[in-house]
């Protein structure tokens, strides 16, 4: 079962990089073909797209900017939905245990407050 675990993840990082080298490599010759920027520049350009820290300069044209708007949602989009496949289960088994602890405090606590009062309720109802 441990083996099949480690394939998962591997095959989930494959998944996610594999999408974000994607989205690069459409962002880097849309804007190569568009803006006539250099690779590296384009390459550059989408790079700080994709991790929604913004571009350094404005596209010149019409076209450039639009393709920027398309791209920063969709970037931005896949980037965040490529690390969430990747490290969802993680977080998610890390909640499970946390959930767990919680429960397990609480059942101390409570067992705590019974052998505490013996004679029942702490406040007994009024009458």
């Amino acid at each position: 079962m441990r083996r099949r675990n480690v394939r998962s993840i591997y095959r989930r990082a494959a998944i996610s990089f594999s999408l974000i080298i994607a989205i690069l490599v459409i962002g880097t010759v849309g804007f190569h073909i568009i803006e006539g920027y250099p690779y590296i520049d384009s390459f550059y350009f989408i790079s700080m797209l994709a991790t929604a820290q913004g571009p350094a300069t404005v596209p010149s044209t019409v076209g450039g900017k639009l393709f920027a708007s398309l791209m920063a949602f969709v970037s931005v989009g896949t980037v965040i939905a490529a690390l969430g496949f990747l490290f969802g289960p993680f977080f998610g088994t890390v909640w499970r245990e946390g959930v767990l602890k919680v429960e397990e405090e609480e059942e101390k606590m409570k067992s705590k407050t019974e052998r505490a009062s013996p004679g029942g309720d702490e406040n007994p109802p009024e009458n």
